[in-house]
């Protein structure tokens, strides 16, 4: 009887743990259909040039739900979402549901952040990095500061 209660005791908080680690990933981000980028970002059906249409810098979260190196680059997107609220705007686009922006991006390989600075061209950083490569980005590309 001792036994069990003890495997509880070990199992029952790492079932816990784990449950909310998972769940809170991407919860404040906007997510992006192509329909809505194509409102919000840039319309690649009308036109082959780039024009971002926004008014504040964006960065763009090419992601996958079943990916483990998204899952681990999320919390630095939402304390970068908090951080620089109302500086520049981070959306995410799940490519296994908008494969046509994927494509549209040429998306081989994710987590893609996309960061679009409101003047020149978008610049795509691939793979999983720290919080300050992201921020390195921000304050290079996008020309935002804290």
């Amino acid at each position: 009887m001792k036994t069990i209660s003890f495997f509880i005791l070990l199992f029952v908080p790492f079932v816990l743990f784990s449950q909310t680690n998972i769940s809170s990933t991407g919860s404040n981000i906007e997510h992006l259909t192509a329909a809505s980028f194509k409102q919000k970002i840039f319309d690649y059906t009308k036109s082959k040039t780039w024009s971002y249409k926004g008014k504040l810098p964006a960065i763009i979260d090419f992601y996958a739900d079943w990916c483990r190196p998204c899952k681990i680059i999320a919390p630095h997107l939402e304390a970068i979402n908090k951080e620089y609220k109302g500086k520049l705007h981070v959306y995410k686009v799940n490519t296994d549901k908008e494969q046509e922006l994927a494509q549209v991006f040429g998306i081989q390989s994710i987590p893609a952040v996309l960061f679009i600075p409101v003047k020149g061209e978008p610049q795509m950083l691939i793979g999983a990095h720290p919080k300050e490569e992201y921020e390195k980005h921000i304050k290079t590309v996008l020309k935002v500061s804290k």
